[in-house]
């Protein structure tokens, strides 16, 4: 299988007065290089095997282009990255540079802060601030590191495709080659179709971002100023830890969400914003490819139906970490975002509801995924 290609260069983060950079509370290179010996290679394939996949998805992803760009009105411009197709160590590498360049900024605005207070305290009491030494900076990092790549291992074997916004890179579509094999041969399904299925879904994503220049910015900043305000101070970590212990048996029940707890009421308006747009990106996703479905893909109800119920999750053990991990919140994702876009779509057609890319403030509030109606009075009047 392909790997993914070197990342582009660069700049790090701003480092503090003591030398401290947001980037340095976690080593990405060590959770990459972990996670890539942590995860299972994949299911067992015959000679030959892996480099038709290869080979089909990549001409899936081709096959994908006009259809989605037909049922969505939605035009990507020409020069746009190929596909590319990965193993799962691909898939952690990429996404390591990714969550780095995603978090750098973040974390550098957590660092800034307490490394402010400090300073702050310190002249009260007549002293110097301590500085935090080399080798603490290290071992720190790196044992926040494996957890990351405890993480990125499990999440390595979950996700069939996905396009990278790459906050500092050149955004791309890629493919999780065995992960794909793997649905396939668990959903018993017809290799061929599953696949293209897979791709209309992804290609969707793609033109999302390539055809609305602004959105791939908006989200990123959005994320970021959110996490920023979620994230909390270093010296606040212990209360809010065992904030979390307390709450865990009702997220592992499912009576409540992560987020109820690691977010002020103001913080979750912040974060409903951001699950509406993703709301918005995941339902039109599946949307698309279900309208595409019929035309192309022979079994796409047959597909369709044994991968809804895949999603529900395999085993107690995976339904806990998907809980955790706030993945029962994206399955809501497709789902409502789906009855939005179809409702909107009912009442306005695919050029109304297209106007839900003319601006941020055209995109849907949260109240609005749950109310189409109120965002097409909002939009269209």
């Amino acid at each position: 299988m392909t790997q993914t290609p070197a990342p582009e260069d660069t700049a790090p983060p701003a480092p503090t007065a003591d030398g401290l950079r947001g980037s340095d509370l976690v080593d990405w290179d060590f959770a990459a290089a972990a996670a890539s010996r942590l995860v299972p290679p994949g299911p067992r394939t015959v000679r030959g095997e892996v480099e038709e996949l290869v080979a089909e998805l990549r001409q899936a992803a081709g096959t994908a282009v006009e259809p989605v760009a037909s049922t969505a009105r939605m035009s990507t411009p020409p020069g746009t990255p190929a596909a590319l197709v990965v193993d799962r160590a691909g898939w952690i590498r990429a996404n390591a540079v990714s969550m780095g360049a995603m978090l750098g900024p973040v974390l550098d605005e957590v660092v800034g802060r307490k490394r402010a207070a400090d300073e702050a305290r310190a002249r009260s009491r007549g002293k110097e601030a301590a500085q935090v030494g080399p080798t603490a900076q290290r071992v720190g990092s790196t044992i926040t590191g494996t957890e990351v790549a405890g993480l990125l291992s499990w999440m390595s074997t979950k996700v069939l495709g996905q396009y990278d916004l790459a906050p500092q890179g050149t955004p791309r579509l890629m493919f999780v080659a065995p992960n794909i094999l793997t649905a396939e041969r668990e959903l018993d399904v017809v290799p061929r179709d599953f696949r293209l299925w897979v791709a209309m879904h992804e290609e969707t994503h793609r033109v999302q971002f390539t055809a609305v220049p602004w959105l791939r910015d908006h989200l990123i900043a959005r994320a970021r100023a959110v996490g920023t305000e979620v994230m909390p101070e270093p010296d606040q970590m212990q209360q809010r830890l065992k904030e979390i212990v307390t709450q865990l048996p009702g997220v592992l029940r499912g009576d409540t969400d992560i987020t109820q707890v690691l977010a002020t009421p103001e913080q979750r308006e912040h974060l409903a914003e951001i699950t509406a747009v993703m709301s918005l990106l995941e339902g039109h996703a599946d949307v698309v490819m279900d309208e595409v479905g019929p035309r192309v893909i022979p079994t796409v109800q047959e597909i369709r139906a044994r991968f809804t119920e895949r999603r529900k999750g395999a085993g107690n053990v995976d339904k806990i970490l998907r809980r955790l991990l706030g993945m029962e919140a994206k399955m809501r994702q497709y789902r409502d975002g789906a009855v939005f876009v179809r409702a909107v779509t009912d009442q306005v057609g695919v050029d109304g509801f297209n106007q839900v890319w003319t601006s941020p403030e055209t995109l849907p509030r949260p109240a609005e995924i749950a109310d189409p109606q109120a965002w097409v009075a909002r939009v269209h009047g």
